[in-house]
This record gives structure tokens, sequence and C-alpha cells, in this order.
């Protein structure tokens, strides 16, 4: 999709920053919730741009976390036209420039049907760099997505999941959350006596 027939909302300057996609299937296991914050800390901690359109449950908690910093530059990809209220909704992270709203359609496109979703995912693969995907529901949409022709050439991170040995035999690499943000036990020591 050409960048002029986006419809923004924001500071479109964030669309020359390297944009990693945050994506997961609306189904989860509880237990991707905490590495997948550890992951989010990090965009923040770093200042990295995630762009999403923060659909799923966690991607939704995920948007509020990174909300929290007011440095943290976010991309959010609208599967509907951008709607006149949304501008009241986030007016101080407009103001500040680290939110951008994108759309590829008009603000009479209200509802997100299957088809706009489809195609707004497409666009966030367009948008992205990279992906971070922690979770992905064998056979569902996103596993879709990500064997489309412009995502198959992207690098994805994911969590170390028997669910996502699909994503790992294609090439996904494994999320290693940073020593300082994990609590790690230390190895014992040998006994040298």
């Amino acid at each position: 999709m050409v960048a002029e027939e986006l419809r923004t909302l924001g500071n479109a300057a964030l669309l020359r920053l390297p944009k990693t996609a945050f994506l997961c299937s609306r189904e989860y296991p509880v237990s991707v919730q905490r590495t997948t914050y550890l992951w989010a800390m990090e965009q923040r901690q770093l200042g990295y741009c995630v762009v999403s359109g923060f659909n799923s449950r966690l991607e939704q908690s995920v948007f509020r976390f990174l909300r929290q910093d007011l440095q943290q530059p976010i991309v959010y990809v609208l599967g509907r036209g951008i709607q006149p209220n949304l501008p009241f909704d986030y007016e101080r992270d407009i103001q500040l420039g680290r939110l951008l709203f994108v759309s590829p359609f008009e603000p009479s496109v209200s509802t997100v049907t299957q088809e706009a979703a489809d195609i707004r995912d497409l666009l966030l693969v367009e948008l992205a760099e990279r992906f971070f995907i922690p979770y992905v529901t064998p056979g569902g949409n996103l596993e879709r997505l990500l064997q489309s022709e412009a995502a198959r050439c992207k690098p994805i991170i994911t969590l170390d999941l028997p669910q996502n040995e699909a994503l790992l035999r294609c090439g996904a690499h494994i999320y290693q959350p940073p020593g300082l943000l994990t609590h790690s036990v230390a190895a014992p020591q040998p006994n040298l006596s």
C-alpha cells in the first residue's frame, strides 16, 4: 500500500522509524503474559517503535502498558476508518508526538469486518521490519498471515512454546529477555575442596 493512500492521525514521522509488529492470537495461554510484558518493558527501555492493530486482549493490555511511557513510539493500525472522537481519547499521546494512528480506510468505515481486519493485518506486515509474536493458534488467522509472501522475508521472534513449533520450524527465533529483567537464580558453584 502506498503511503499516500493511508489516512493518519498523529506523528507521521514515526513511519520512518524501524518498527516491530506485535501480534498475538486472540486466545492464548496465560503463561505467555509475563514474558510478553518483559518484551514490552524492553521496548520501552530501548525506545523501540511498536506497530500493531492492538486487537487481542494481550495486545490491548500491552498498548496500555506502552502508553505509560511518555517517550514510547507507537503506530496503531486500525481495521476501520479514523473516527472523529479518536483525537480526544488520545490527545496527550498525539500532542507528545509518540502516537500515530494509521488506516487504509475512509472515516465512513466504522465497523471492523473480517475483510477489513485482513487488510489491516497486511498493512501491519508491510509497515514492520520484524515481528514479535508470543503465541500463534495453529491454523488461525495469524498463522495464515505469517505465511503470506510479504511476511516470509521478515524476522520473527516468538516464545518457546510447543504451539509455536511451526514458527520455529520456519526460522523464528526464541525471545530471551535481557538478564536484568528476569529473575534468574545463580548457578550453583562447584565444590572445589
